[in-house]
């Protein structure tokens, strides 16, 4: 199977959202979220790519261990979310703004993963309210339009290089 490069930004477990520069090439704390909200997973991006939102391609790598800000791992792509994201102040202006899934090939716990479908339903669900309310948080309304198999994800990927 194909396996991608990944940066982290934002360990699994955290409350702190990073955010890496490419101007400065630092990682920095862009925020704080609120008590009892962390991320899923590990969060970050697919370097040298370009989303619509103007950011690399996100990624949330789905692993039983957490790493740090700036690591890098290798990962296989196993699906994502075609999802679309508009500020409320903009009146309904959305862009593209989908999440690539991946596991790491250093994963034990989650190796047998191959497609989002393995995912147990009550985790994907945890998922996408995750997304969903941290875009809510920053006025933005984020829809999660379908959820793609890993030929699409690595489709997405390829597309995202400029």
């Amino acid at each position: 199977m194909e396996t991608i490069k990944v940066i982290i930004e934002t360990p699994k477990g955290s409350r702190q959202k990073y955010h890496y520069d490419e101007s400065s090439r630092i990682i920095s704390l862009k925020k704080l979220l609120p008590q009892g909200m962390v991320f899923p997973f590990d969060f970050g991006f697919v370097p040298g790519t370009k989303a619509e939102d103007g950011d690399p391609l996100d990624i949330l790598v789905l692993s039983e261990f957490a790493t740090f800000p700036g690591c890098q791992q290798e990962c296989r792509l196993i699906g994502g979310f075609k999802a679309t994201q508009s500020e409320t102040k903009s009146k309904g202006k959305k862009i593209r703004n989908d999440r690539i899934f991946a596991v790491p090939v250093l994963s034990e716990v989650f190796r047998h993963i191959e497609t989002l479908s393995d995912i147990p339903d009550d985790i994907m669900e945890e998922t996408e309210q995750f997304f969903i309310q941290y875009n809510k948080l920053e006025g933005k309304n984020f829809e999660i339009s379908d959820r793609i198999k890993p030929k699409e994800a690595i489709k997405l990927v390829k597309e995202a290089y400029p």
